[in-house]
Order: C-alpha cells, then structure tokens, then sequence
C-alpha cells in the first residue's frame, strides 16, 4: 500500500537532515510519496493595508512577496535535488509553499491533517534565516497537537533501519506498532526491537515511601505489569507477523527500572546503535510516554528519528 509523508523544510542543516532520513526510509519501503512542504513568512495585513495608502509603497510590498515567494521555491527544488540524488524518484516528489495563515505549526498540521498523510516529518531544531522555526515551541507544538498523524522528529542523518520501539502495553504502544506495520510492512531488511521499561511504584505515586516496606505492593505492579506486557506482545507480533515483517527480525529487551522512564530509553537506544525511535504518545493509564516523559524524549532525542505516533 502506498504511504504519502509530509516533509516540513526550512532553510537549516536541521531541514536537510530530516530530508535525508526521508530519503533514507524511502529507500527501505520503496511505495512512498513525499511532498516537501514550506511554510513561507508573511506580511502583517496592517503593514498591508498602511502601504497601500502610500504611492510605491504597495508595489515594493508585493515585489518583497514574490521574492520570499521565489525563495521558497528554489529552496524546495534544491531539496528536491537531494532528494533524487539520494535515490528517491522524481515522480514520488511534489513540493509545495504557502504563505503563512496561523503559524508554522498550525499551518503544517491543518495542511496535514486535510490531505490524510500517513506522517509528518520535522527537524527537531531548525533556522529559517534570522527567525527560529523548528527551533523548540513549532516541533513540540506540533507532536503536542497532532491529534491523527504520527510525528518523525529528526535530529541528524543516520540509519533508518534499526529501529527501537519503546512500549507500556498500552493502547498507544498498539497503536505505535499498527503504524510502524504500516510503514515497514512486507520489508525483510528491518530489524524491530520492543523496549519496555518494568514500571516501579514511583512511576505511580509521587509519595515518599523511603522507610516503608512496599515490597507488597511491588509485587502486586510486576504481577499486573507481566500480565499486560504479555498480552501486549501477543497482540504486537500479530500485528507485524500478518504486516509480513517475520519474528526473526523482532527482539524483546526489559529494563528493571532504577532510572527515569525517558533517560532509560535513550541510553538504551543510544546504547543498541539505533537509527529510529518509535513511541506511542499517550501510555497505560496515561502515565507513561506522556506528559514529562514524551517531553523529556522531544528535547533530549538526537541521533535519528524520533517517531511520536499520538
């Protein structure tokens, strides 16, 4: 089945990475159509509206919109170029510019959102000549908000094909796991390796229980922890295996805790020398891969793609 992905560029090494891993990623599933997607600056409707009540003073205004126009598009075409160069069809790639309705993160997702891509691709961090535009507040703004399309942050060029996949047993772990099927279904190059994190009573409950014996208690979120992991892989290897991507390619890690949910996962991503990090945004009971921790993964992640699927 075809995929369709939305590249968000600017004018930064952080866009040409994100193009890159793009590319990278085309060359293992092969049925993807790409559109290169910017969100041009504009012009405030009073600095209109005041130049058009002064001779020439409209005309240099408009002559500045095509220029920025202009400058759009030759920068789309020069992405474009990797793209090709990197491998990628000519045919699988359209590019697209518009000016700027409600901000750069709205804008992408509203033009997203309405065409159904399957994802949206982003530098983590970017420039767009003196303004910051991937930069912080447009990426997070964008996984925050994204209420149907899953989010690829790309922090640098790597390898696309190891892929970590950090799970809860939750309904957007499966989640998470139906869209990487998606993506990389059929694809024999792949390897796939679930993540879990065993989740202690901290994770839980913020109380101090330093001088209690909560060995009981422990006990009781390993037992329902095993449980659910348990059915979770049984419903995920499912899910891959009728995706056509063979157990063979699947490993299972757990990590006993001693650390924050977030640091472990990227040490351990760090550590396996992956290129992709798949995470479902929203965790069992909404406690984990959300809130501190989906945040903690957004600003710390680097090396690779960081695929936030909500």
């Amino acid at each position: 089945m075809e995929k369709k992905v939305l590249i968000a560029v600017d004018d930064s090494r952080h866009s040409e990475n994100a193009v890159r891993y793009a590319a990278g990623i085309y060359a293992t599933v092969k049925t993807m159509k790409i559109v290169l997607f910017h969100v041009e600056p504009t012009i405030s409707q009073y600095l209109v509206d005041e130049a058009k009540t002064k001779t020439g003073a409209y005309a240099e205004l408009q002559k500045l919109m095509r220029k920025s126009h202009q400058a759009a598009q030759a920068m789309l075409e020069k992405d474009k170029a990797l793209m090709v160069s990197s491998g990628v069809a000519e045919t699988d790639i359209q590019v697209m510019s518009l000016p700027r309705k409600f901000g750069a993160a709205k804008d992408i997702l509203e033009y997203g959102t309405a065409l159904l891509y399957d994802a949206i691709i982003v530098g983590r961090r970017g420039l767009s000549g003196l303004a910051e535009v991937f930069v912080g507040s447009v990426s997070a703004n964008i996984v925050d908000n994204s209420q149907l399309l899953p989010v690829w942050l790309v922090d640098e060029k790597t390898d696309a094909r190891g892929i970590m996949m950090a799970v809860d047993g939750s309904e957007s772990s499966l989640r998470a796991v139906d869209h990487l099927s998606f993506i990389f279904g059929g694809n024999p190059d792949i390897t796939i390796s679930f993540f879990h994190v065993a989740p202690r009573l901290s994770d839980f409950c913020s109380i101090d229980f330093a001088e209690t014996d909560t060995s009981a208690i422990e006990a009781v979120i390993k037992q329902g922890d095993n449980a659910c992991i348990d059915r979770f892989y049984a419903h995920a290897l499912k899910k891959l295996g009728d995706a056509g991507i063979a157990e063979r390619q699947i490993r299972i890690e757990v990590s006993k805790g001693g650390f924050r949910v977030g640091k472990a996962i990227l040490e351990a991503y760090r550590k396996g020398h992956f290129g992709t990090l798949v995470v479902g945004r929203r965790g069992m009971n909404k406690q984990f891969f959300t809130g501190s921790v989906s945040r903690y993964l957004v600003n710390q992640f680097s090396r690779g793609g960081l695929w936030v699927v909500p």
